[in-house]
């Protein structure tokens, strides 16, 4: 379920790297980070996007501010594993943070993390903190926990 890239980058050891996930959506993509070491995440601001092309000078900004060693993207599937239009979408997003930055990218499962971010963010702020950035974002850090998760425990 991982699609891996090179990269020209200096590589940090597994384990001890930093890493930046994304959420992709059409109008909204949700921005976390993490440290591998501690498996602690965050939730950044979502970043707009005009049809699910972002204002890249934005992403980079992102990129510049937290030094990741890797990127990682969520790649939207149905329930029964089969991808659907947005899955290629996510997928291009992925490409062109490889293209253009030439940071190593891998894509990982996010299903269910809408709906997990909702509940989550009710949980801790009822219905005034259930923002379209706030879900996104916490989407986002729900994929690099997932991830962690998959990878080291």
């Amino acid at each position: 379920m991982t699609q891996q890239t090179n990269s020209k980058k200096p590589s940090t050891p597994d384990g001890q790297r930093t890493v930046i996930a994304f959420d992709f959506g059409l109008k909204s993509i949700g921005v976390a980070v993490g440290q591998e070491l501690s498996y602690s995440t965050r939730s950044l601001s979502a970043i707009k996007a005009q049809d699910g092309t972002p204002n890249w000078n934005i992403v980079e900004k992102t990129l510049n501010d937290w030094k990741p060693d890797l990127l990682i993207v969520g790649l939207p599937l149905n329930m029964d594993g089969t991808e659907q239009e947005i899955t290629a979408r996510a997928r291009k997003f992925a490409n062109r943070l490889h293209g253009r930055f030439g940071y190593p990218v891998e894509t990982w499962d996010e299903r269910l993390t809408t709906v997990d971010a909702k509940a989550f963010l009710f949980e801790t702020g009822g219905y005034k903190n259930l923002s379209k950035d706030k879900i996104d974002s916490k989407s986002a850090e729900i994929i690099l926990m997932s991830w962690f998760e998959n990878k080291y425990l």
